[in-house]
């Protein structure tokens, strides 16, 4: 009996021990592991935290909860902050962060990019201005105003690079709601805003372009061959162009946003009919806009993604989903349907060649040839229209109806010819005209999840990689991946420690976290 006493004291004094809310040696070594990947300056920093959390022993889900929980926040200034940093190409930034006075760390904080206009005027990096939004600001957030200049405009690599690394910044900094990032912009900003779309989606929960135009990217000095118009179908846009703006009107515009609209990018288009190039109609578009931000937030693990590039070292990644490989292969995808091409109306060909007002050719046998005008003649007039001296014939009759009589004014040999008949084009059918040049090879990977199952369309991808999120697959049942028609993957999956820290550490994203990594090769 006393040894059965004695036993009994000992096994309640461990078990007082074990539940004393003392931690652990183990738990303590995981706190301390984690509390230095949390303070890492840097995705870089933070990776190499990694081997110090797993030799701490932690588990797959106490580090998943840890992560989901995130970094511990403290007060911070608040007001106009102004930073810099120097993106991984060797290029130094400036950027300002505006805080809002009542900043409170246990809140989390939506954040609006926005990028400025008249970037060739700019020489240097330098900071401009007080480094808020001025006049365009809406709701209370974070507000973060980058800078770009003539050797660093929005539409460059460097400048994607640096924006990523100002989200990565200020969600360590700050309380950042990391599903209410949205970038905005204004002229070149808007156009800028645009171009990154295209080459980084993942970040942002919507683009909101105003008085830009996405074809100034297809300049000959911009336009890299590696614009991909089909990523855009991956965020929500919120564009506003003036109709008397003298650099990118709406009539100019409005053709791209509904080609864009029709090929299945999400765009609430605000036309300003008597706008010019400036935001004058902000008080009026201000409640709008911040409603559309308000009630689109970020998916981070989205059902439905599609991707091109024409690099997979980089910008080669949509959220879950990352091309590892370019090239062809036997089984890529026959037809995908293509937003770099638009299709064009049908033209009017009334059948002359001109400089200017100056007819250089006539057509035999065509509407003009009928009317009597001859290579040479000078259009002065139509009907009771002057011709405009720097339009071309084809402009002087854009928008008259077939059918419709006529009567031109020309100078022929230095006199006055007047000639009369009935507009009849001949009607040509024109083909798709591709808004963005092609440089060498791109590859492209549509995926839809339903379930475990993941459907996958390719062209050009020899090899991806899907990352497996605990909030979006069951870990418990098979995972099938289906590429082009052909099983490629099916079975279970396990879910690792360490791909879960790579991903956290690269992402610093508490709403987006990846416990595997499947990597898929197609042959």
């Amino acid at each position: 009996m006393a040894r059965s006493i004695v036993f009994t004291l000992v096994l309640a004094v461990a078990l007082a021990a074990g539940f004393s809310g003392r931690p652990s040696a183990q738990s303590s070594g995981v706190d301390t592991a984690f509390a230095a990947f949390w303070t890492a300056p840097s995705p870089d920093a933070a990776a190499k935290l990694i081997e110090p959390i797993v030799r701490a022993g932690v588990n797959f889900d106490e580090a998943y909860r840890r992560l989901q929980r995130g970094r511990p926040y403290t007060a911070r200034e608040t007001g106009v902050q102004h930073l810099q940093n120097r993106t991984s190409d060797g290029v130094e930034h400036h950027y300002a962060v505006t805080v809002p006075d009542n900043y409170d760390p246990a809140r989390t904080y939506q954040v609006r990019i926005q990028l400025h206009g008249g970037v060739g005027g700019r020489a240097t990096n330098a900071a401009v201005g007080t480094g808020t939004v001025g006049a365009l600001s809406g709701a209370e957030q974070i507000y973060v105003v980058p800078y770009a200049w003539a050797e660093q405009p929005w539409w460059g690599n460097d400048q994607v690079l640096n924006l990523a690394a100002i989200v990565d910044n200020l969600k360590r900094l700050y309380n950042v709601d990391e599903n209410r990032v949205v970038l905005s912009g204004v002229s070149d900003g808007g156009t800028g805003a645009y171009f990154v779309a295209m080459r980084e989606t993942t970040p942002f929960a919507s683009i909101l372009p105003l008085n830009g135009y996405i074809l100034v990217l297809a300049l000959r000095d911009i336009d890299d061959g590696l614009i991909f118009a089909n990523n855009l179908r991956n965020k929500p846009i919120f564009a506003v162009n003036g109709g008397r703006d003298p650099l990118y009107p709406t009539r100019v515009v409005d053709p791209t946003i509904e080609h864009m609209t029709r090929g299945g990018v999400s765009v609430d288009y605000h036309p300003q009919p008597n706008a010019a190039h400036n935001t004058a109609w902000w008080p009026e578009v201000k409640d709008t806009y911040e409603t559309f931000v308000r009630e689109h937030a970020r998916t981070p693990l989205p059902d439905t993604l599609t991707w091109e590039t024409g690099n997979s070292a980089n910008f080669n990644r949509a959220h879950w989903l990352v091309i590892d490989t370019l090239g062809a292969t036997k089984n890529d995808a026959k037809a995908l349907a293509d937003l770099n091409d638009m299709a064009m109306p049908p033209s009017a060909d009334f059948g002359v060649q001109s400089s200017g007002k100056r007819i250089t050719r006539v057509t035999p046998g065509s509407n003009a040839d009928r009317i009597g005008l001859k290579a040479g003649d000078a259009l002065v007039r139509v009907n009771d229209q002057s011709a405009s001296a720097s339009a071309d014939v084809a402009d002087a009759l854009d928008g008259m109806p077939p059918g419709s009589k006529v009567t031109l004014l020309v100078a022929r040999d230095n006199a006055p010819v007047e000639l009369t008949g009935v507009y009849q084009p001949r009607i040509v059918e024109s083909p798709p005209t591709h808004l963005f040049a092609r440089g060498g090879g791109s590859g492209r990977v549509d995926v839809v999840r339903a379930g475990n199952v993941v459907t996958a369309t390719t062209r050009g991808v020899t090899a991806f990689t899907l990352l497996l999120s605990p909030d979006q697959f069951d870990f418990a049942k098979p995972v099938k991946v289906v590429a082009n028609g052909r099983t490629v993957f099916d079975g279970k999956v396990e879910k690792n420690v360490r791909t879960l820290l790579t991903y956290a550490a690269s992402d610093n994203d508490r709403t987006m976290l990846f416990g595997a990594a499947l990597h898929i090769k197609l042959d």
